[in-house]
């Protein structure tokens, strides 16, 4: 397993390539999600008992994982150790090509409820692939006025 150095950048910490594994250069926060889903209509943060959740009229679309006893322990120390945010996809298919494609960013299960879902970690993922999950998870789960608003259709 290759060592991986941390270095504090602000609220940021910047990941190097040590070995053969490249991370992020710059990695997301939560509050790079914050500003993600806040540009997405009708989308609302609720805290919850597992961590912050974001919502699109009462539909979950995104979420910070806790290592809940139920999931796999393997799965859970990384939860435990690290930042990780689930999101809806469209299929378990969807779910299994992240894995393969990604398979040091996605986790391959978390819980059973929701499905289809996906979990990733947040210090191995950029800002553009962090967006694209987030407004794709929400888009699964806004009724059709709202992904329209967005896609200006009708303005």
């Amino acid at each position: 397993m290759p060592t991986v150095m941390t270095i504090p950048v602000r609220t940021r910490t910047r990941l190097l390539t040590v070995g053969s594994a490249a991370y992020a250069p710059s990695v997301p926060t939560l509050d790079d999600l914050r500003r993600t889903a806040g540009e997405l209509p009708g989308s609302a943060e609720r805290a919850t008992t597992g961590g912050a959740a974001w919502f699109v009229r009462g539909k979950l679309y995104a979420w910070e994982c806790h290592p809940w006893p139920s999931i796999p322990a393997e799965t859970r120390a990384i939860i435990a150790a690290e930042l990780v945010v689930g999101v809806k996809v469209a299929d378990r298919l969807d779910t299994l090509a992240l894995v393969e494609m990604a398979p040091d960013v996605f986790l391959t299960t978390t819980t059973p409820w929701g499905e289809p879902k996906v979990a990733f970690r947040m210090a191995r993922i950029d800002e553009a692939h962090l967006a694209e999950l987030i407004t794709e998870a929400w888009r699964l789960q806004a009724p059709k006025y709202l992904r329209r608003e967005f896609d200006g259709v009708g303005s």
